[in-house]
């Protein structure tokens, strides 16, 4: 016979266990400091002119 769970407390443990996962995403997201920010605007900038400067054009763009 299987072991007897409380499912208020089951329910309120996986809420629980949810809610961790989304605190640590909001501390990445936004527990940068302005620097990191800026960094990583940069980075994301730099890289989107590169991807631009290597697209093709096409013969029926003008």
């Amino acid at each position: 016979m299987g072991e007897i769970v409380n499912l208020n407390r089951a329910r309120k443990s996986r809420a629980k266990a949810g809610q961790k996962t989304e605190a640590v995403a909001n501390r990445i997201a936004h527990g940068r400091t302005k620097v990191e920010k800026q960094a990583a605007n940069l980075d994301q900038a730099r890289a989107a002119r590169l991807l631009d400067g290597k697209k093709r054009d096409t013969p029926g763009e003008d």
